[in-house]
């Protein structure tokens, strides 16, 4: 999305998400914020992408995640042609496995 489509209500959601410091808070805010089926999509997405980026074959990463393959294939995009988000989420936690 680009910056300036940002609007106030997005601005406030991202921000807010930016005031969370622990794993208790996180879950407390999306289990307020999201459905459990939102977050479990949410959560299935990463988790994918974190497979395509391990080399994993489509089949697996839907026998794996229970996603369509058309999910497979958006967040394979995502990966390489988006907003580096699901990158840069993904280097972090793997920085941070590393420490």
């Amino acid at each position: 999305m680009a910056k300036k489509e940002m609007d106030e209500k997005l601005l406030l959601l991202f921000e807010g998400i930016l005031t969370l410091k622990t794993l208790d808070e996180c879950e407390d805010f999306f289990g307020d914020l999201c459905t459990k089926t939102e977050l479990r999509e949410m959560s299935k997405r990463l988790f994918a992408a974190k497979l395509i980026s391990c080399g994993e074959k489509y089949a697996d990463i839907v026998e794996k995640t229970g996603l369509s393959t058309a999910t497979i294939t958006r967040v394979n995009g995502c990966l390489r042609d988006g907003n580096d988000g699901y990158v840069t989420v993904l280097d972090r936690l793997a920085e941070k496995d590393s420490q």
